[in-house]
């Protein structure tokens, strides 16, 4: 046992110097006889070059979007070549989330949620690029196109964003009472997801400003600062976003930042002399063919269609809010934003529909 031991640790210790290189050549290659003797394998034959979009890809829920990648080898080598592409969602530090898609010639299997959605389009005899069908707002993230033909494999990586909003959530039990999970939950509950940190940066650049620290899609809490002040942590900060790093998912709580996208039908008011109950608000969206409005439709309408309403309203959850585009008199703050009543038990208001197109 001693002897095959020290035999086996040799053995790894001897080929642990030697690198594969997966570039123009490939190195230190066992040869076929498997002899012992390690030989060098240079690859002579044409490069392989895979080239995607420089620049960030827009979308918004709903829509159909193009993923452009293009390969070419130099030189052309003229004659057809047997390839593999394949397609996969990257995390935000390059590693592999998940399998989007692989195909071979004609013949491709798409992967999980994109099964229905994805497919390759190759309008030139070089082109890999991928077609997503109905976009959802868990799509927004950097994709890779790998192309692999024979040892060459090479890749390259392309960033879809999203267009939308993000916005701090709490529950009616108040604030810091959402485990990760929940956050998930009362996110989607809202016709969003857990925004990225990438998201929520975008809208602290856009002017988001909120001292309550909530999670985000990656397991970190943060929260974005435009104005440093005591409660938010201190003067001597420079404006940022204040992260507490990961936190545990099951045992910690804080609220949530959510992300919601542009929308693919309208958010209207209805209101009555008396105002309605929740319960009555609920019905009177039924009557008019629409559903009572999420929070997400609410940012979501505010944001991209401008919707500005001086009027409080029920929404799904149980909150009462208003858009403002145009600050005004009587109207809350000075600078435009959804405001809140938060989860009244009682009184009477208008409510928000929303209605698919």
């Amino acid at each position: 046992l001693l002897l095959l031991l020290e035999a086996t640790l040799m053995q790894l210790a001897r080929g642990s110097h030697h690198p594969f290189y997966n570039g123009f050549y490939y190195n230190h290659i066992m040869n076929d006889m498997d002899n012992g003797q390690d030989k060098v394998d240079y690859f002579n034959g044409p490069r392989l070059v895979v080239e995607t979009s420089k620049d960030p890809v827009y979308s918004y829920s709903g829509a159909n979007i193009t993923l452009s990648c293009h390969y070419r080898y130099e030189p052309d080598p003229g004659a057809k070549r047997k390839i593999r592409i394949k397609w996969s969602k990257l995390r935000d530090d390059y590693t592999k989330e998940q399998d989007v898609m692989v195909a071979i010639g004609k013949t491709y299997v798409a992967f999980g949620d994109f099964k229905g959605r994805a497919h390759l389009h190759q309008a030139s005899q070089y082109e890999a690029s991928l077609v997503i069908s109905d976009v959802r707002l868990k799509d927004d993230g950097k994709y890779r196109c790998e192309v692999i033909d024979g040892l060459e494999d090479e890749s390259d990586v392309v960033d879809l964003r999203l267009q939308g909003i993000v916005f701090p959530y709490q529950p009616p039990r108040g604030q810091y009472r959402l485990n990760f999970h929940e956050a998930e939950q009362v996110c989607q509950d809202q016709g969003a997801i857990l925004a990225t940190f990438h998201q929520l940066f975008q809208a602290w650049s856009e002017g988001l400003d909120w001292c309550n620290a909530g999670w985000l899609a990656d397991g970190t809490v943060q929260y974005p600062i435009r104005l440093p002040r005591k409660p938010c942590g201190g003067l001597h900060l420079a404006p940022g976003i204040r992260s507490y790093g990961p936190r545990h998912r099951h045992l910690h709580r804080f609220d949530a930042y959510c992300f919601s996208s542009m929308l693919r039908g309208e958010v209207f008011y209805l209101d009555r002399l008396t105002g309605m109950t929740l319960e009555e608000a609920k019905q009177s969206c039924q009557e008019a063919g629409a559903e009572i409005a999420r929070v997400g439709h609410l940012y979501s309408a505010w944001k991209f269609l401008g919707l500005d309403r001086c009027s409080a309203g029920w929404l799904a959850d149980g909150s009462v809010r208003y858009p403002i585009v145009k600050p005004r008199p009587n109207c809350g703050p000075a600078e435009p934003g959804v405001r809140t009543f938060g989860f009244p038990s009682k009184g009477r208001f208008g409510v928000f529909c929303y209605k698919e197109r």
